[in-house]
């Protein structure tokens, strides 16, 4: 009771409160990142081994079992390995336990690769260590398609300029294009030429790698100035290589373009991306872990006019895929769901109460109380997605009873004949426990989020917080905010309030002027925007006002109210009338029962079972 008490001594103070949530809320919902899911972290570490020509047989054998063997006993913490052996390639996948230091957990895998390199077949190179990611996604992909430049210039344009463009943008990585020609400096070898001059295709390596090198020149100082000395390690061009020597074979030196001869080409082609047709190349842009999609996506779509006019005559820029587009229909519709669901939670509140003062105190309380739930998740580092949003909007409706319990109190004391405070403090102390332990009810049912182990986890989680926190944040506004805003707003209408939850019966006869206790207006009276307040500035006085202006607007709403209650009525006594046949035919319930859980267990093995429902 001290909170309320002191929430009606400070209210200025609560009000800061409610304003800071407000601020804090907007705050977070336009920092924080946006994505259709939670991120979901996996402790994953892939090692990657290449050795061009090896049998999967040999690399499984000389590669893949000691790699695996060595990392599983020389780094801490892994909980199963997986492994895949190709023709040339090893990828052997490393499974850490919950809440590892990843860094740490690459540091070592790292280390131990490097010193087992020496123990693997001679020429291999270090493995490539990559950390999974399994909310690093394709967000967005670029097509780079032209009827005037070749595959490879479309090839080296995707990797040298688009990349580069987009690398400033946070969150974002670009893998390398598919499609298009890597370019590669080739050696076309003649082999009828070099088997006349007795040469192998092992001499021509030999004579590239061993005149075409890179080697520090050093200076020359003549006089009072220092020349860098350039020396011929390296041919200028791609022709150049041509000239290369290989070997003198009687009394004559072969030269390169004898045998061969070197052009600028490309590797060789493992994929092939069309556009309409045409020969082009694919840039998949992923995002990186907990950034925003849309924000990734928004910077870059602001990159592509400059891309666009920097780009060579002829080439053109499509974008083929654009996941902001789902992020985006995926979160407004959970948000207009939320706003449904909170209109109808009005309109419920305002039949039942009968009172648009009351109701607005509730409605008030149920956003404050969502934003400040956005902005602990903020805080925590998680994201807007589908499964907080979702989490909220099913709060919505929870988060009616407190404040909604605690008026309906207000307004029982108040019938009683108490003063307004000691209405409000007489009805939030009586209902504080039963208050306090349906909030902890609620609450304890997502206890369970904690044990799940897995994606599950990442995507559970978040919904219970937010659920959790938005349900401990209007329990906390219950016992603050909403006795500020009862004391301001229904003072002076206590009457009115009072009479708003009256039975049926006896808003008739308050409409028709039998006496009822304390009440002396109908339930419209709530709806009464200060007639008595303009009487008075008319020199009216403010019965004659109401019966002059406010008597067809009190009727209007009288009908509607009595509708609704009689009707309800009517619901409540069926409902009565059914479960006294309930308690009078026990056993045919219990057979129904078991009947009805029965055909549950009948049907769920056809029912199937997926991780996601089908989009």
């Amino acid at each position: 009771m001290w909170i309320v008490k002191l929430a009606l001594r400070r209210p200025y103070t609560f009000v800061v409160m409610a304003l800071l949530i407000l601020l804090l809320g907007i705050t977070s919902i336009k920092t924080t990142p946006t994505d259709i899911f939670p991120e979901i972290d996996i402790p994953v570490v892939t090692v990657v081994w290449q050795y061009a020509g090896l049998s999967p047989d040999q690399m499984a054998k000389q590669i893949t079992t000691f790699s695996e063997y060595t990392i599983s006993s020389a780094v801490d913490n892994v909980k199963n390995i997986e492994s895949q052996t190709l023709a040339g390639v090893s990828v052997i996948r490393i499974f850490f336990q919950p809440n590892v230091r990843i860094d740490s957990a690459i540091a070592q895998v790292t280390a131990v690769s490097q010193t087992i390199l020496r123990r693997m077949p001679p020429g291999a190179q270090p493995p490539f260590i990559i950390r999974y990611n399994a909310s690093s996604v394709p967000i967005l992909q670029l097509a780079l398609g032209s009827k005037t430049l070749t595959e490879a210039q479309l090839y080296d344009y995707g990797i040298y300029r688009v990349r580069q463009a987009i690398a400033p943008v946070r969150g974002a990585t670009l893998p390398l294009p598919y499609g298009g020609k890597p370019r590669q400096i080739m050696v076309d070898l003649d082999p009828q030429a070099l088997l006349s001059k007795g040469l192998s295709p092992l001499d021509v390596s030999n004579a590239v790698n061993a005149q075409n090198l890179t080697l520090p020149t050093g200076t020359t100082k003549i006089g009072k100035s220092e020349f860098i000395v350039d020396i011929n390690g390296s041919p200028d061009t791609v022709a150049a290589l041509n000239d290369v020597p290989i070997k003198q074979v009687n009394s004559s030196m072969v030269y390169i373009r004898d045998v061969a001869h070197v052009r600028d080409g490309f590797a060789v082609q493992t994929n092939v991306v069309r556009q309409d047709g045409n020969p082009s190349a694919l840039l998949t842009i992923l995002k990186n872990g907990g950034a925003s999609t849309i924000d990734i996506v928004n910077q870059i779509k602001a990159l592509l006019p400059g891309m666009r006019a920097a780009a060579p005559p002829g080439l053109v820029m499509t974008e083929l895929f654009d996941q902001s587009i789902f992020v985006r229909a995926a979160i407004n519709g959970v948000v207009k769901e939320g706003v449904i669901a909170a209109l109808l939670t009005a309109t419920m509140i305002l039949l039942f109460l009968g009172s648009w003062r009351s109701t607005f105190i509730v409605m008030i309380s149920i956003p404050l109380s969502i934003l400040a739930s956005l902005s602990i998740l903020s805080l925590f580092g998680y994201t807007l997605n589908v499964m907080t949003l979702g989490g909220l909007a099913l709060a919505v409706g929870i988060l009616v009873d407190d404040a909604t319990v605690e008026i309906e109190n207000i307004h029982r004391n108040l019938a009683q004949g108490k003063p307004i405070q000691r209405a409000i403090l007489d009805g939030a102390q009586q209902i504080a426990v039963p208050a306090f332990v349906s909030t902890l009810a609620i609450c304890i049912v997502f206890v369970s989020v904690v044990f799940l182990t897995g994606p599950a986890k990442y995507l559970f989680t978040p919904l219970a917080l937010a659920v959790v926190f938005a349900m401990l944040a209007s329990y906390l506004l219950s016992r603050t905010l909403v006795p500020v805003m009862v004391k301001y707003l229904i003072r002076g209408h206590e009457d009115r309030g009072a009479h708003a939850n009256a039975s049926p019966a006896r808003t008739s006869r308050a409409v028709s002027g039998a006496p009822a206790g304390n009440t002396t207006m109908s339930p419209v009276g709530a709806l009464d925007f200060g007639e008595s307040e303009h009487a008075e500035a008319f020199g009216e006085a403010p019965n004659a006002a109401r019966e002059a202006r406010a008597l067809p607007r009190i009727n209007f709403f009288t009908r509607i109210q009595q509708s609704f209650e009689k009707r309800f009525e009517n619901l409540r006594q069926r409902y009565v009338d059914a479960l006294a046949w309930s308690l009078q035919n026990r056993g045919t319930i219990f057979v129904l029962f078991a009947i009805l859980v029965g055909s549950a267990f009948v049907i769920l093995p056809i029912v199937g079972r997926d991780f996601f429902p089908t989009v």
